[in-house]
This record gives C-alpha cells, structure tokens and sequence, in this order.
C-alpha cells in the first residue's frame, strides 16, 4: 500500500507541478525533481506519516528497479539516433567532439582540485581530487532527452548533442576506471593494470557485443509478429531483459567482467533502428508508452538529493570549485573541438551549456568511489553538484536550444516525425 501511494504520488504530483513550471517558462523536468526534492524525506518525508512521501533513503533507494528501467529505455531511445544515415554526415564530428570535451573537464578539474589540495591538504586528498575529475566528464543523458522530447527540438545542435551524450557514457567509464585504479594505487602503494586499463575495455566491448546482439534478437523477433500492441510489448520486453542481463557480474581469468547498462540499451537501439524497416513507427510508440516512467525517473532522482549536505561548509567548498571547473572544460573543451572540427558557430557557442546536466552515471561512480579512504567526500560533492547541475542544467539546455533556433515555441510537431533519418543533418551550417 505505501508503496503504491507513493507511486501515485510522485506522478500525479510531479505532473500537476509541471503545470506551474510551464507558467515560469521552466522544463518539466525541473519540476519532476522539484517534487522529489518535497516528497524526499527532508521535506515531507521527514513528517513520517506513512505513505506521504518518502520517511527514509532506504524508502527511495528500495524503487531503484524503476529508475533502473527507465535509463534503459533513455539509453534505447537515444540509440536510435546512431543511424547510419546521420553518422555518415556527423559521425567524426561527434566522435571527436565527445573524447575531447570528456577529457579535458576531467583534466581542467583535476587541476582545480589538487590545486586545492596543495592549498590546504586537509580539504581533500590527490586520490580523492582525481576521482573526482574522472566523475565530472558524465554528462547525463536523462535530463537532455527529456528537454529535446518536450519542447520537441530538431536540428544540428539536437542531433549532435544526443550523439555525443551517448559517447559520453563510453569515455567517461574508461576516464574513471583509470582514473579510480591510480587512485586507489596511491593509496595502496600498488598498481593494477588490469583495473587500470583492461577491465573498462572488457567492459566496453562486452556491453556493445550483448546490446548489438540483443539488437539483432530483437529484430528477429518482431517479424514474427505484425500487430502493432504486440510488436510495442516485445520491444518493451527486450529492454527489460537488456536492463536485466546488464546487472550481471562474473569473473574469468582473475578479471572482472560486467557491463554498462547505458552502453547495452544504446546498443540494442542502435543495432534494431539501422536493421529494421519499421523501427521509426514503432520508437513513437515506445515514447508514448515510458513517459509516465520517465516522470517516475526525475521524482525520484530528486527524493534522492541529499539536502544535509548543505550544511556542511567543507562540501560546498570543494563543489563550488568543482562545479565551476567542470562547467568551464565542458563548455571550452566543446567550443574548441566543435571549431576544430567545421561545425557551425551555433553548435560551437551553445553545445557546451547543453552538456552540463549530471545525474544518474556520475551517482553510481561516486558509489563506487566510496572504497577510497576519502569517499565519502566525493560522494557528497557529486550530490551536490547533482542537486545544482539537475535543477539548473535543464533550463539552461532549453535556453541554448532556443538560442539556436532548434526548438519552435508553441510547435505541435512530433519530434521524431521532423527527425528523418534519411535526411542527413549538415553540422557545418
């Protein structure tokens, strides 16, 4: 019962919500968090009445399943995007563009940070700071799909920003697997080289090897049947069983071997949306079916967000530094990738501000950092950065779309319709 009621409450809730952010010209996501923010358990939550809102960490953390759920089916949504067609046109762009920008902020805000540990070792640790600079190269793909979906936003700037989101994801687990194993070396005073650099490539290849694979199935499949409600719930299927099998952990040889559940589900998108001549219809169908538990999603994503933290001077210290740091390599490590590579000057100027959103990846990379002796630092600096980037990033993503004429204010046009893959996008203008 109290789960259903909150269930109940954080959708209706966040929906209703939505209503007084279109008055203030705000995304719907932003008041999909703010609902969470108050039905967290630092708000309503903290009345412990049974049932309104979420009492303890432990009530949110126990429907992870269902923020689980709902990153595969951003990740499959946003592998649809991989399209031959457009990758022919933007392909080397987005490529160079996502390793750049992901590199840099990871090496502009582990100078920042171990600056400031140099300044006063007692604030945070070198292991702690580079951590942290690995973290910071996440962008989160969540957030983005859902300003892009709302305000139905088409155009240069859209596709190359959902490509390099995605890219994002395989860089950022490869920056801090590496960056995480010299961390713990300094720590330890030993080096491994299979956490260092083996295990993030075995994880890679096997989450493309199961995605491309589950792709495939799933096209197979689908032929068998020609009614649109059952071809909708076997792609429903599949996701879940992508999501499923991406959980698994096993070892062979002493190695560590698991998968990215993000680059599994962009996979299996990706692989069905290029091989399967229906796939176009089929995704708006697939849309229409997970926006309630993309709403599901963010009010949960913010019942997440720690507000004790903001008590704690040391944190807001070290995430101011970091949030600016990042800010600054993710916005000039994108204008001078983008300018070296021809794309227009208005994805040069606005697609650094669109890639500033953080949530769910870097989450789970601060939780494996809490193995560090100074974890618990990084896990509260990514929450508050989460909490800024979450509630600020969405707006100002809406705002550089804007800006380059990539989202028509009162448009009723689906967006995948206006999406044609067969019409490649020209990102040099």
């Amino acid at each position: 019962m109290e789960i259903l009621i909150q269930l109940s409450l954080s959708l209706v809730g966040g929906l209703l919500l939505s209503r007084l952010a279109k008055l203030l010209n705000l995304p719907a996501v932003t008041a999909y968090l703010v609902c969470g923010l108050l039905l967290g358990p630092y708000l309503l939550g903290a009345l412990d009445v049974t049932g309104i809102g979420f009492t303890t960490p432990e009530s949110v953390s126990r429907l992870d399943i269902i923020s689980q759920t709902a990153l595969g089916f951003i990740a499959f949504t946003i592998g649809n995007e991989f399209r031959v067609a457009q990758l022919k046109t933007m392909g080397r762009q987005a490529i160079m563009v996502g390793i750049f920008q992901a590199v840099f902020t990871t090496a502009l805000v582990d100078a920042a940070l171990v600056a400031l540990h140099f300044v006063n070792p007692g604030l945070i640790s070198v292991s702690s700071a580079i951590t942290l600079g690995a973290i910071a190269a996440a962008t989160a793909p969540a957030a983005t799909l859902m300003v892009v979906r709302q305000y139905k936003a088409d155009g240069p700037l859209t596709k190359l920003l959902l490509l390099v989101v995605a890219i994002d994801d395989a860089v950022g687990l490869v920056l801090f697997s590496a960056s995480f194993g010299v961390a713990s070396a300094l720590e330890s005073g030993t080096i491994s080289i299979l956490t260092v650099l083996v295990e993030p490539i075995v994880e890679i290849v096997l989450s493309l090897v199961l995605g491309g694979f589950a792709g495939w199935v799933l096209y197979r499949v689908e032929k068998y049947f020609h009614s649109r409600s059952k071809r909708l719930s076997i792609s429903i299927g599949f996701v879940l069983l992508t999501v499923g099998l991406s959980m698994a952990e096993f070892e062979v040889g002493g190695i560590h071997c698991g998968f990215s559940l993000l680059l599994v589900c962009m996979m299996t998108g990706t692989i069905f949306c290029n091989i399967c001549d229906f796939s176009e219809e089929l995704m708006s169908r697939v849309d229409g079916w997970t926006a309630p538990l993309f709403v599901l999603f963010f009010v949960l994503s913010g019942a997440e967000l720690n507000l004790g933290i903001l008590a704690n001077p040391l944190v807001l210290l070290i995430g101011v530094v970091y949030i600016v740091s990042r800010s600054f390599g993710k916005y000039l490590g994108s204008y001078v990738s983008c300018a070296a590579t021809g794309c227009s000057e208005k994805i040069t100027k606005h697609l650094g501000i669109t890639l500033l959103p953080q949530a769910g990846v870097a989450l789970g990379m601060a939780l494996t950092a809490q193995q560090l002796a100074g974890g618990a630092v990084v896990r509260n600096v990514v929450l508050f950065s989460v909490l800024v980037y979450e509630l600020v990033g969405p707006a100002l993503t809406k705002r550089s779309l804007i800006a380059a004429g990539e989202i028509k204010t009162g448009g009723k046009t689906n967006a995948r319709k206006k999406n044609n893959p067969a019409k490649p996008v020209n990102l040099n203008g």
